[in-house]
């Protein structure tokens, strides 16, 4: 489906932050592509039209968080404080960490 050896750059995971003059670019970029059946590659894909590249943050844990159910730290606010996106939180999760940030 992919006519390139390597995928552009992409923002993984379930969430990306961006300003809305962006936005309405990436939709005009968007209709100049064949849909892509991964959305994370698409976005990838239409940015690279656009010659924006994504820039990590470490606020952004698509991969989830290290969890130690021994540790205080998984317990402290601080430690949810900088979090932007978490994945593999189950839904009572997120809610106790929304609680204590």
């Amino acid at each position: 489906l992919y006519n390139k050896s390597n995928y552009p750059p992409y923002a993984g995971g379930g969430g990306f932050i961006m300003d809305g003059p962006l936005a309405k670019r990436l939709h005009k970029a968007s209709e100049t592509l064949e849909l892509y059946p991964i959305d994370d590659v698409f976005l990838g894909m239409c940015l690279e039209v656009l010659k924006v590249s994504p820039v990590g943050h470490e606020g952004f844990k698509t991969f989830g968080i290290v969890k130690n159910k021994n540790s205080k730290m998984n317990k402290e606010p601080c430690f949810f404080r900088s979090m932007l996106v978490v994945h593999k939180l189950l839904p009572p999760e997120l809610l106790q960490m929304w609680d204590l940030v």
